[in-house]
């Protein structure tokens, strides 16, 4: 199939049937990459939880930090995403393909502009997590090989956001699947020493994360110049203020949000932190388990995010609907049953990264309270994703911030710490904020006050003076 063709395909089909295929044909191969993706950290992981557990928690440390990080990259993937998505359902191929090289640039400044953050920061902002001195010392080496080359982390966000916004899933999944056997390779080569290659604990660990995103890099430019919709054009690399203005006013929600979520994780990282190191990496461990449940329910959000946005794009606003409710139904289904091998395997799956008979208890009751709510976050997830096809990234920043502050930071203390209930009162906290806000963006949803339909914004310089004549036609019938 055609992957730039996915958004005729999702304006033609109109049954139950071929909507859930429709569905599936993007999802499926979103969730493969997710997978693929999740397992770099769950590697890095697990080769690392041999060395020791104080390994494991100046890597989980450092990757909140990242994680802050992120959120200003996936900002700018979702509006490029979305923007791209409605421009295909109006049929405006040359806005789209405008757009996405707008998104490019600010994605290269933002990964630079981290980049440089990290050289001459590293360590005070892992100081702020109140690390022990061991964990902190092997943290910052982790982080400095990692998060200086920020840029690559950057554009494989937006290139893949690019890829999706044309309907295009395979391409990002294939760049994962074979950057994910590159980093597994790589990582334990440096980890551990093979050959020639000297034993270098969590720089080798780093080290294979960064070689396996520059690949990925390489690859998604390849796909992208493959793509009829997305392949650059050189006149559209000149900044355009009108598009840069769109992404900015979509995506500065979408960072507001998990920006928010990053904040609040840190601080209270810093709750668990303060029950102990073997505690801490227990719950990073607990956590790159779920995660693997966790990344099919994004995969469907991608799904609802490509379909919804191009229907809106189109002005099908009911067609819309129909979409996010198949598929948040769809995600439901899928991590309910992912939910339940966590309660029954969660403790099992513990003994794989410890012998500690301790640490494996307190992984196993982790994820006996994360599989029950697995189906709402499922809801969660996607329903967010629509909302973001439908323009509206406040809403869910205002409410993730509520459910952070006000509820997941404050039961984390609550629970975990004054209560005593330790580990297994941290993620009943994560899961009562859970509850909450798919309960929320549910039921706006139902109301059908989810969307914030608001006129495309005029964009100045829609055609080039420099582009040819028949460029210029082409763009004034597609922008």
């Amino acid at each position: 199939m055609n992957t730039d063709n996915v958004s005729n395909q999702g304006q033609e089909a109109s049954s139950l049937s071929s909507k859930m295929k429709l569905i599936l044909l993007l999802a499926f191969p979103a969730v493969v990459e997710n997978f693929f993706q999740t397992f770099i950290g769950f590697v890095d992981v697990y080769f690392v939880s041999k060395i020791g557990l104080a390994e494991v928690s100046a890597i989980g440390a450092t990757n909140a930090l990242l994680a802050i990080y992120f959120a200003v990259f996936m900002a700018v993937g979702v509006a490029a995403n979305v923007r791209v998505a409605n421009a295909l359902g109006a049929k405006k191929v040359e806005r789209a393909r405008h757009i996405a090289q707008q998104a490019l640039i600010l994605s290269v400044l933002f990964g630079i502009f981290t980049g440089v953050v990290t050289l001459f920061f590293a360590r005070p902002l892992l100081a702020l997590m109140g690390l022990e001195e061991q964990v902190l010392d092997i943290g910052e080496t982790y982080f400095r090989i990692v998060a200086i080359p920020s840029v690559f982390m950057s554009l494989m966000f937006v290139l893949s956001a690019n890829l999706r916004g044309v309907g295009d899933t395979r391409s990002p999944m294939k760049v994962s699947i074979v950057i994910n056997i590159v980093h597994a390779a790589l990582g334990y080569v440096l980890i551990f020493g093979l050959w020639v290659f000297p034993e270098m604990g969590v720089a080798g660990a780093a080290w294979a994360t960064v070689g396996s995103r520059m690949l990925g890099t390489l690859l998604l430019l390849y796909y992208i110049q493959r793509s009829e919709v997305l392949a650059f054009r050189r006149d559209y690399w000149a900044v355009d203020w009108g598009h840069q203005k769109e992404l900015a006013k979509l995506g500065s929600p979408a960072a507001g949000e998990v920006l928010i979520m990053r904040a609040g994780q840190i601080v209270y990282f810093g709750f668990i932190v303060s029950l102990g190191t073997s505690v801490f990496a227990a719950h990073q461990i607990a956590g790159n388990v779920e995660v693997i449940s966790y990344m099919a329910g994004y995969g469907f959000a991608t799904a609802v995010t490509i379909l919804a946005g191009q229907q809106i794009g189109a002005g099908k606003i009911e067609e819309a609907s129909s979409y996010v409710k198949i598929g948040a139904w769809m995600a439901v289904g899928l991590m309910g049953v992912l939910g339940t091998l966590l309660f029954f395997l969660g403790g099992w799956a513990g003994t794989l990264f410890s012998e500690d008979q301790e640490v494996i208890a307190e992984i196993g009751n982790a994820l006996k309270v994360s599989g029950a709510f697995q189906p709402f976050l499922a809801a969660l997830l996607t329903l967010t994703g629509a909302y973001q096809a439908a323009n509206n990234t406040k809403f869910p920043m205002y409410l993730t911030a509520a459910g952070m502050w006000a509820i997941r930071t404050t039961l984390v203390y609550f629970l975990g710490v004054y209560l005593g209930w330790g580990l297994t009162g941290v993620w009943v906290a994560i899961g009562i904020d859970i509850v909450f806000r798919a309960g929320v963006l549910a039921a706006k949803f139902v109301k059908g006050t989810w969307m914030n339909l608001e006129k495309e914004p005029e964009v100045e310089s829609q055609c080039h003076p420099q582009s040819t004549k028949e460029t210029m036609s082409a763009c004034a019938n597609n922008y």
